[in-house]
């Protein structure tokens, strides 16, 4: 059927119609990212934290429940310590086997996972986080939780929360600086999800990750938490928590107790976190090699001792009630500490949240039976000092006194602890640092790695923003020979920069040409001659010029000062890129840094 001249108008008209709208929703797009530049894009931040809290919350609960499924089809329990003889060594053995041939099937590169992993890629490639290694943590995570492993789900939980919360930032085409807080909210809202523990989520996510604390990334991180905690109570009706254990401190005599209590934890902490590097650095064997080596040391260390397998969190509780004698609290202390070093450095692909808080419960209860032995007063409380130690371990291993204090609080519910659990933890990370040098077992990590972090107060306040938030978008691009008449209708636009096209970037101010064309209309009136239409050559005339390079609109301003620095450049041409061309939206000099620096 011959369509109408009326049917082929109407589809002409719809065509027009809908290219307008798409150019509407390009340009709102546009303007969106354009405000996420700037420091104060409070309100579009608090969007994109529900958004990422929801995605990672949901990726965590899937997690978690990929690790359970299988355990309870397979054994009809999730707890190790009911395993036979056989399966706990065969679990941990063969489950690490399995990891170290998943690994060693993919390059170097993809290996990195867990906390160390999301720092190196939030401070060193501004947030952006490779999907390839998202996978191999969700994979080799759940692995290592189904096979036993002496590590955490917290450290996979992590990992896996930020970069959800990154590949949304990507797909979204965000600036860096945004990225930044996008990664925060992911990882609160991951340990939220966790351990429904909100709070500590959202300074865990601002103290070990993001390293600073600002109000545009608190609200958002907040929001995402909220997120997190509600998702997972919403699927899972039972989570961990320590309410149970009635805590208090028996008398003041106990403070100098306690704080010697927090030297002991220094010493399992600096032995955990040796270990850990020690094994890290054996570059020698093969990683299948050292996992393989990693499970089979947890599989012989289970036969006896199975309740160093998995989180452990049973244990917690035995070692509140008094369950557990000294001399197994002290070779759990011990077998916990072996079999946890040696699985994270070995690269099992876990956390090392749930260990800490497994070795410091044991250590705190062996000191609670030793106070109650020798205490003045004659009684200590056992489930107080388990905290206790749970806290000071935790804050000693990463370096994070107060997400410990939080996470503890909000597990037990108990305000009587935060007034003993300061002054050892206090004690704790000062001797960590002192005897062993370290600032937390992931940024120790790092600098073994060479990917130390330079996290200074400079970095801290320049990434927050864009480059679109202080580019000066009065540029105009022309050649180095522009007539007159051009030049004089080029300067009526009022740009503030020249892009010389044809001169390798080089850019000038605006005000040298259009003083030079005053000068020559001046010149020429007097010589009573007309403005002679002569090519002016921009690269002739007295002016400043100045060498430059092309920065990416979604860099932040830290990547900009970076630039500055190695690139021997002495401006940067903001450039977007689309489907169709590279367009340029913007200059930058040393002097716009200064201005939003000073």
């Amino acid at each position: 059927m011959r369509s109408t001249p009326k049917s082929s108008k109407n589809r002409a008209h719809a065509r027009k119609h809908a290219a307008s709208v798409m150019d509407k929703i390009a340009f709102g797009v546009d303007n969106f990212r354009h405000s996420l530049a700037h420091i104060d894009a409070l309100p579009q931040m608090t969007i994109l934290g529900l958004l990422s809290g929801v995605l990672a919350a949901g990726l965590i609960v899937l997690f978690r429940l990929v690790i359970d499924t299988p355990l309870g089809y397979i054994f009809h329990t999730t707890d190790f310590e009911s395993l036979s003889t056989f399966w706990r060594f065969t679990l941990p053995f063969g489950g690490a086997i399995l990891i170290g041939l998943l690994l060693q099937s993919l390059k170097p590169s993809k290996h990195q996972v867990s906390v160390p992993h999301v720092l190196a890629r939030l401070h060193q490639f501004q947030g952006r986080m490779p999907l390839s290694n998202i996978v191999v943590q969700f994979v080799a995570g759940a692995m290592s939780q189904i096979s036993g492993q002496s590590l955490g789900r917290e450290g996979p939980a992590v990992h896996l929360g930020a970069g959800i919360a990154s590949q949304l930032g990507q797909w979204l085409k965000l600036p860096n600086n945004s990225l930044r807080i996008l990664v925060g909210c992911g990882v609160a809202s991951a340990i939220s999800a966790s351990f429904d523990t909100p709070i500590a989520g959202v300074i865990f996510a601002m103290e070990v990750v993001l390293m600073e604390y600002s109000i545009t990334g608190f609200i958002p991180v907040i929001l995402a938490s909220v997120v997190g905690t509600t998702i997972s109570k919403a699927v899972f009706e039972q989570s961990l928590n320590f309410d149970s254990l009635d805590s208090r401190l028996e008398s003041l005599w106990e403070m100098p107790f306690i704080a010697l209590g927090g030297i002991l934890v220094a010493l399992a902490a600096g032995a955990l976190i040796h270990l850990h590097l020690w094994v890290l650095n054996v570059n020698r064997l093969p990683i299948v090699v050292k996992a393989s080596i990693a499970g089979l040391v947890t599989g012989l260390i289970a036969i006896w001792l199975p309740a160093i397998m998995g989180n452990g969190y049973d244990t917690i509780l035995s070692s509140s009630r008094g369950e557990l004698g000294l001399a197994l609290l002290l070779a759990l202390v011990a077998a916990k500490i072996a079999a946890t070093g040696i699985a994270s450095g070995s690269g099992l692909c876990g956390g090392l949240i749930g260990p800490t808080l497994v070795i410091g419960a044991c250590l705190g209860a062996a000191l609670g039976q030793l106070g109650a032995l020798y205490s003045p007063t004659g009684s200590a409380s056992v489930e107080l000092y388990v905290l206790l130690g749970m806290t000071a371990m935790m804050a000693a291993v990463l370096n994070a006194p107060l997400a410990a204090l939080l996470a503890v609080f909000e597990l037990s519910q108990n305000p009587n602890l935060i007034f003993p659990a300061m002054l050892m933890i206090v004690v704790a990370c000062v001797f960590t640092r002192m005897w062993f040098c370290r600032d937390g077992i992931f940024l120790a990590q790092l600098r073994v790695q060479g990917q130390a972090i330079d996290n200074n107060p400079s970095q801290q306040i320049l990434s927050r923003a864009g480059v679109r938030s202080v580019m000066n978008t009065q540029c105009k691009q022309c050649n180095s020979l522009i007539a007159p008449s051009e030049a004089q209708s080029l300067l009526k636009q009022k740009p503030v920069w020249l892009i010389l096209r044809d001169s390798e970037n080089l850019i000038m101010p605006a005000a040298d040409l259009s003083r030079y064309i005053d000068e020559q209309s001046s010149r020429d009136d007097k010589e009573e001659n007309g403005l002679v239409e002569e090519a002016i050559d921009l690269m002739a005339i007295p002016a400043k010029r100045l060498q430059s390079k092309t920065i990416d609109q979604s860099s932040n301003l830290y990547e900009a000062k970076t630039y500055f620095f190695k690139a021997d450049t002495e401006a940067l041409i903001v450039t977007k890129h689309s489907r169709r061309q590279t367009s340029t939206i913007g200059i930058i000099t040393p002097e716009d840094l200064d201005k939003f620096y000073g």
